[in-house]
């Protein structure tokens, strides 16, 4: 069986099992977040269905944000789009930008994913279309930790997102759960 079919058959499974158990209903839970956060964190797999509750968070409590590294890539990219939806939409008032230790990225090389483009058929003139936005995306990440204080300086420094938006940089270690503090968005020193 592929990898659609299992999940078609698994998505069958579950909204039967929804139709049984009125807990779990759909239609109970918002599309605002009842906590009024949004989370800018990573796709890292060890990450599923242990961040939000090592942080106690629910279904429906929080929007959450994931992409390569929890990265910014420029004033107007799709995670500042997205937090700018979450804020003035979607009424959070506060965003935690959550790294993680041992993340994949620190490790990742924009030359080293540039060969394996080429290997798997992409065109030159595709590559040249991303080439100096891969350099320097990849080339700023280096330490997750510091990775999160750029992240959290670009997102509190952009003028679209509004001062009264507190901007938390946190580290999660996805062995344990346990979260470090990083950079503290209500201006307290740490």
């Amino acid at each position: 069986m592929n990898t659609l079919s299992q999940v078609l058959e698994a998505n069958k499974c579950f909204v039967f099992q929804s139709k049984i158990d009125s807990y779990t209903s759909i239609s109970k839970v918002s599309k605002v977040p009842s906590r009024s956060i949004a989370i800018l964190t990573c796709m890292d797999t060890r990450l599923v269905d242990f961040l939000e509750p090592a942080l106690g968070i629910k279904r429906g409590e929080a929007k959450v944000i994931k992409n390569a590294g929890n990265s910014v890539t420029g004033p107007f990219s799709a995670t500042i789009r997205n937090l700018l939806i979450s804020i003035f939409e979607l009424g959070v008032n506060e965003v935690l930008v959550i790294g993680h230790l041992d993340c994949g990225m620190a490790h990742v090389t924009s030359s080293e994913l540039i060969a394996k483009m080429r290997d798997r058929g992409i065109s030159q003139d595709a590559i040249s279309m991303v080439d100096d936005e891969l350099k320097v995306w990849l080339g700023l990440f280096h330490h997750p930790v510091e990775n999160v204080r750029h992240v959290v300086s670009k997102i509190r420094s952009n003028p679209l997102i509004p001062c009264d938006v507190p901007i938390h940089g946190l580290m999660f270690d996805p062995h344990s759960g346990e979260i470090e503090v990083i950079v503290n968005g209500y201006g307290q020193s740490l």
